[in-house]
């Protein structure tokens, strides 16, 4: 029995290497340190967008005007999708006839006219001065004998004769020649009937002093009306001929604002019905439209630094916020455009909504972007220049009001050091020593409780 308890007793006593060094290390700490570090720190925040042009135009194919046609078909498409467009090119043809581009920022919304008046003629004026087809002496607004001069130039160099303004049966300009050929020459007769020989006084049964009297009354009342009939003649004649030449029809033109343009998509196909959307054409600068959540919009200010990345075609560039919406919009549930959180993005539904947010690129975005989804990081907040930087964990508030980190040194002793807190971003902030503090690079700053370091 003794010898069991003895040998017991030093087997006790037997101790690994291990277990010594464990025995004789320092307890486990009871806190958690970080690093402070000295660096940029910036607030991104990172969502979904969509890019797209300054302006996108949806071509509707529709029957030419006038166009009698049972099924107004369409019967050319020169374009496809990717294609870029020039001003005056020919997008299609309905029936034969053409949808021509021109430059522009006001849509075709009438049928222009000789005689026609405003802001959509002098629109027209100087789309077809910048193709080189002169419209003087037209006033500008104006639609004159020099604008219909321009517009019979302009068809006639896309290959096409243009639509004349008259659209009923006969010839309204060979209908007045003709009354005014017929004033012409009823004031003749009625001229030669004043100088002529007057009646005599046995034919009209007065004497021959009354006869001549009255025969001069009448041939000269005859011819005032047959020279106010002339008048009146010549007046149509010269409305008809004003109002007669070429017209553009509202269905044979788009107006875009700037060129080149870029076929986005082409719905229609040839031999199909004039009927809805047949093609999108987009131009202007390339932009990202983008759209968060109330709580980021306020973080998200125009001139914010801002960086698109293409996921398919691996290319990135730099840009900035150039517009913050100031009401909350629906986002398109076709634009495949999601409402972005930190570190993430979600997908945007039919009814999602938030602020529209758009990004433009320092340098010009390639065409073949245009309708991507991209992401979009944007630089909420950034201390610019190297700053201390410590976890957000590390900074806590006094009963006294102050705000502080703790340091912990290398002989486990604490200190308080009041700082001012700054720029925040992704868990970090950057703060400042207040006068007196002492604070560095590779100091040691108290986190949080250790679980190793307290009681079960």
């Amino acid at each position: 029995m003794l010898t069991t308890v003895g040998g017991l007793g030093a087997a006790l006593a037997v101790k690994s290497p291990a277990q010594l060094a464990a025995e004789a290390a320092a307890p486990p700490p009871d806190v958690l340190t970080a690093p402070v570090e000295h660096r940029v720190l910036r607030s991104s925040i990172i969502t979904r967008g969509e890019v797209v042009a300054d302006q996108t135009v949806d071509v509707v194919a529709q029957a030419p005007s006038g166009e009698d046609a049972a099924r107004p078909v369409i019967t050319k498409i020169p374009v496809r999708a990717g294609d870029t467009v020039k001003a005056g090119q020919v997008l299609m043809e309905v029936v034969g006839r053409p949808v021509l581009t021109l430059q522009g920022s006001l849509p075709a919304y009438r049928d222009l006219r000789p005689g026609t008046v405003g802001d959509d003629v002098r629109q027209l004026q100087q789309a077809l001065q910048g193709l080189g087809h002169a419209t003087a002496p037209d006033a500008t607004g104006s639609f004159g004998p020099g604008t219909k001069n321009a517009l019979d130039s302009f068809y006639d160099s896309a290959g096409y004769d243009p639509l004349p303004a008259h659209e009923g049966e006969g010839d309204p300009v060979a209908e007045a020649k003709s009354r005014v050929t017929a004033a012409e020459r009823a004031l003749e007769d009625a001229q030669d009937a004043w100088t002529g020989k007057p009646a005599s006084a046995s034919e009209t049964g007065a004497s021959a002093d009354e006869a001549a009297a009255g025969a001069g009354g009448r041939s000269d009342k005859a011819v005032r009306r047959a020279r106010e009939d002339l008048a009146a003649a010549r007046a149509e004649l010269t409305a008809a001929e004003a109002a007669a030449g070429p017209m553009l029809p509202m269905t044979e033109v788009v107006f875009v604002k700037s060129f080149p343009a870029r076929v986005d998509r082409v719905a229609a196909k040839v031999g199909g019905e004039a009927a809805g959307t047949a093609m999108t054409l987009s131009a202007g600068k390339l932009v990202v439209q983008a759209y968060v959540p109330e709580y980021q919009k306020d973080l998200i200010r125009p001139g914010r630094s801002a960086e698109i990345y293409s996921e398919v075609t691996g290319r990135s560039a730099k840009g900035k916020v150039t517009h913050v919406s100031d009401t909350r919009v629906t986002a398109d549930p076709s634009a495949g455009q999601g409402l972005g959180d930190e570190g993430g993005s979600v997908e945007a539904g039919p009814e999602a909504t938030g602020w529209l947010v758009e990004i433009t690129s320092d340098s010009p975005l390639n065409a073949d972007l245009t309708g991507q989804d991209v992401r979009v990081t944007v630089i909420a907040a950034s201390t610019g220049d190297k700053a201390l930087v410590v976890p957000i964990t590390a900074i806590s508030s006094g009963a006294d009001g102050r705000t502080t980190v703790t340091v912990v040194e290398a002989d486990r002793h604490r200190r308080r050091v009041e700082i001012r807190a700054g720029t925040a971003g992704d868990g970090f902030v950057a703060v400042t020593p207040v006068t007196g503090g002492s604070l560095a690079e590779g100091d040691q700053v108290i986190t949080g409780i250790s679980r190793e370091g307290t009681s079960p």
